[in-house]
């Protein structure tokens, strides 16, 4: 059985890890590069690092914030916000990303996920996906979670996946932030919908909610923020718990 990964993501605002509640009030958190390299020793099985408000200030990738990031990783480094190109994901890769994610511009022009995959391989791109509760469904939001889109999250996880996604980085809009559990029935959905590993993210806030969406969601892997920034979880400990859960994991930590 394939082990449940514990991925600890740093949303980075003007160079620094901020973090707040439903993408707004952001507080914040520390150093990227100092907050990667904790999560790292603490038991992190990856890292992502998203330049959240590169889409809507119209800017590229903060490289020298990335390069300066991964110089002291040793383990799996996703960098997402403001790939609009190939040669903007060529930019980011060469700063020291492993994977990198793409969202507005993906839902722009689905191709360049193929084009991004034919270059560096699918398992280095992840197509993240910002849905939210409406009208009984999961609607697409874009822009750092600024603009609805009017497309269904199941049916873009599915045609991302065609197109050449390696993995989905799902994360509920209405659940983030909030310490209150992931949205296993979003997360299961999609898990369901598509074949590629599926990362659950909005919402933990305690070793159960991770137990939770990995059996009821699903999840291939899940992320968290705020717990790990301000202490609330160790990652540590946290393993430890899903071992005795029985949840498998990367053992020892």
């Amino acid at each position: 059985m394939l082990t449940k990964r514990i991925i600890a993501c740093l949303d980075v605002d003007d160079g620094r890890v901020v973090k707040g509640v439903q993408f707004v009030n952001l507080r914040d958190a520390g150093d990227p590069a100092d907050c990667a390299a904790a999560h790292a020793c603490d038991g992190a099985d990856e890292i992502v690092l998203l330049d959240i408000t590169a889409t809507s200030d119209k800017r590229n990738t903060m490289l020298d914030v990335v390069s300066r990031t991964a110089r002291g990783l040793f383990i799996p480094f996703t960098v997402g916000g403001g790939i609009r190109e190939l040669a903007d994901a060529e930019a980011v890769f060469e700063a020291g990303a492993d994977k990198i994610a793409i969202n507005s511009a993906a839902v722009q022009d689905p191709s360049l996920i193929g084009k991004i995959a034919a270059r560096f391989g699918s398992q280095a791109v992840v197509v993240a996906i910002d849905a939210r509760r409406v009208n009984g469904g999961f609607e697409v939001f874009v822009a750092g979670g600024r603009t609805p889109t009017g497309r269904d999250a199941l049916q873009w996880a599915r045609e991302a996946a065609a197109c050449g996604a390696g993995e989905i980085l799902l994360t509920s809009m209405d659940c983030d932030g909030t310490q209150a559990g992931f949205d296993c029935e979003l997360v299961q959905c999609v898990a369901d919908s598509v074949s590629i590993p599926v990362i659950a993210s909005g919402g933990a806030g305690s070793a159960q909610h991770f137990i939770d969406v990995f059996r009821d969601g699903r999840a291939d892997a899940a992320l968290a923020a705020s717990i790990f920034h301000f202490g609330i979880e160790n990652i540590a400990q946290l393993k430890k718990e899903l071992h005795n859960a029985n949840v498998p994991v990367r053992w020892p930590c």
